[in-house]
């Protein structure tokens, strides 16, 4: 018998969500936790400015642990939303597909607010394990799960080779965690947009070399 996951936030009781109400409390909470890290931002300090209870955070989200969860869920969520839905790009054309997928997840990389959740997760890391489990399971593993998917799709349909896609999905978001990403973490300046399109094609090309068709 499958084991209960036992760091996954728990659905909570009672009146349904209100909207417009989580909305505040989601955007009051991606301003505390770039500013003040997941250790020191403060749920009522988030809850006065979202105009809520801080029980009522706590109705909506569980804990801190879980409410950080959710800012990073919904990052996540836009992200595959903005290369319209992975499992809508067309397996028969992975060069276009990948560099809609490498576009969007480089400028994650670069964007203020995620560069400061990974600054939280970093400095909670060992004592916050469960948001840290969180971080990674709402992020970077549902990123390259969702690749992953896509190029298992590419492979069944013969425009790629990629006998292990987790694997493959790892390598390819890789390529974008490296100096650029560092300098982010590290608040020095970052690569301009022309190092970036440099990047994303050259990514894509090593990536197409060892998976496409002619490999």
């Amino acid at each position: 018998m499958p084991q209960k996951d036992e760091s996954a936030p728990k659905p909570q009781r009672g009146r349904p969500r209100d909207p417009e109400r989580c909305r505040r409390i989601l955007e009051a909470a991606k301003s505390h936790f770039y500013a003040h890290g997941l250790q020191r931002a403060s749920v009522e300090a988030i809850a006065a400015e979202a105009g809520v209870s801080k029980m009522t955070v706590y109705s909506n989200f569980g804990s801190k642990e879980g409410l950080f969860e959710a800012v990073v869920r919904e990052r996540t969520e836009r992200v595959i939303g903005g290369v319209a839905g992975v499992e809508s790009l067309d397996p028969q054309q992975p060069q276009k597909a990948l560099l809609e997928i490498g576009e969007q997840f480089l400028a994650l990389t670069r964007e203020d607010e995620a560069l400061g959740k990974f600054r939280s997760v970093y400095g909670a890391a060992g004592a916050q394990p469960e948001a840290c489990r969180a971080f990674y399971r709402q992020g970077p593993e549902r990123l390259m799960e969702e690749l992953a998917a896509y190029l298992r799709r590419a492979h069944a349909a013969g425009t790629l080779k990629v006998r292990h896609p987790r694997q493959a999905a790892n390598l390819f978001l890789s390529m974008f965690m490296g100096d650029g990403h560092v300098r982010g973490l590290l608040m020095l300046e970052l690569p301009d947009t022309r190092e970036d399109r440099a990047l994303l094609r050259e990514a894509v090309r090593v990536f197409m070399a060892a998976y496409g068709e002619g490999a």
